[in-house]
């Protein structure tokens, strides 16, 4: 019994040696491991030119490494996965980022923590219809189209909008996005901005106005748009209409019989169509028409709601986008003469004009 714990104390000893001789190849496996996988994260993955990766909602860093590995972009997609867990950046941000060429595995996943996306814009254009925006948003192929099927109606009904109509409540500006964002969505904040920037106005406007609310003078300035071919007429504009309604004239302005023509307008008015009764025409109509005929930018609704003073109540367009203003009837019909008669301006015109007799 004692010789056998005589030799136990022996061996130990030796087994210890070989225990630490071990670990210490282990050590230098791990540490030689660990050096190969910081050289590795720290290399180029096979990216050579500049290139899009879009990371969709829903989407894993998981997912994306192995779409990398698919083509043929990353070599090795569950290393890229362990060293995100071991640095606790596993998680990515929805959007669609610009990788350069030579891009590394650490810096791949500094720009997916980054949030850094690639943006775009789109251009909504005052004086069109809600037709119109949704035909420009259509063209945008990083967008996601949610509205190609929907109807105006449909689109008040899936974002429980507090409007009737669509015409008019959708602000003209640049707005920014992101890849894989909604055409919906850009047209809500459209929305949203026109209904901020017609409050504001609205809180401004000038005294004695004929307007019954904010929707009447947007009604307004979406025909002081279609009309205004030089920004600073837009006042002087407004207030022939203003005029116009103060004393029961009708607006007689051949934007909304444009409108109420819908497809049925070729690219010319005739005086068939200055007859041809519809809601919106304003030769057979009194006061405004039921809704906005475009989409007013700021500029309109300002001149909507600050008229300039005079006494003009008619005016033609000179052919240069500028406009003759005339106070009566008899000056109105000379100048018409002159800009749409003497100078053999067929089929044109601006309005509101009055016949004449």
């Amino acid at each position: 019994m004692l010789s056998c714990v005589v030799k136990s104390l022996v061996v130990k000893p030796r087994v210890v040696k070989i225990f630490f001789l071990l670990s210490m190849v282990a050590v230098c496996f791990v540490a030689a491991g660990a050096a190969l996988f910081k050289h590795w994260v720290n290399q180029p993955l096979a990216i050579f030119e500049d290139t899009l990766i879009r990371i969709q909602p829903g989407d894993s860093l998981s997912k994306v490494s192995h779409q990398l590995a698919r083509q043929q972009q990353l070599s090795w997609p569950r290393l890229l996965i362990l060293y995100a867990r071991l640095t606790e950046r596993t998680k990515v941000e929805v959007g669609e980022y610009r990788i350069a060429a030579n891009t590394t595995p650490e810096q791949l996943l500094d720009i997916f923590q980054s949030g850094d996306v690639v943006t775009y814009s789109v251009t909504l254009v005052e004086g069109k219809t809600f037709r119109d925006f949704l035909r420009v948003l259509q063209q945008k192929n990083n967008l996601r189209h949610t509205l190609k099927d929907k109807t105006a109606q449909d689109f008040i009904a899936l974002n429980q909008l507090d409007i009737d109509h669509v015409e008019g409540w959708f602000y003209p500006d640049t707005y920014q996005y992101v890849a894989g964002t909604s055409d919906n969505a850009i047209l809500l904040r459209a929305h949203q901005k026109m209904q901020q920037v017609l409050e504001e106005e609205w809180r401004q406007r000038a005294a004695n106005l004929p307007y019954k609310s904010p929707y009447e003078a947007l009604i307004m300035a979406s025909i002081i748009e279609k009309e205004t071919g030089v920004a600073a007429e837009r006042p002087e504009i407004a207030g022939v209409f203003v005029r116009r309604l103060k004393k029961g004239m009708r607006l007689q302005t051949d934007p909304t019989v444009i409108y109420g023509l819908g497809d049925q307008y070729q690219g010319n008015i005739r005086k068939k169509h200055l007859r041809q009764p519809t809601p919106y025409n304003t030769y057979t109509i009194d006061g405004l028409p039921p809704t906005p005929i475009a989409m007013p930018a700021r500029a309109a609704i300002v001149a909507a709601l600050h008229p300039a003073d005079g006494n003009s109540l008619f005016f033609v367009g000179k052919g240069d986008g500028s406009h003759h203003f005339s106070a009566t009837l008899r000056e109105h019909n000379r100048a018409v003469r002159k800009y749409q008669i003497q100078q053999r301006a067929k089929n044109y015109r601006s309005s509101p004009s009055t016949p004449p007799l």
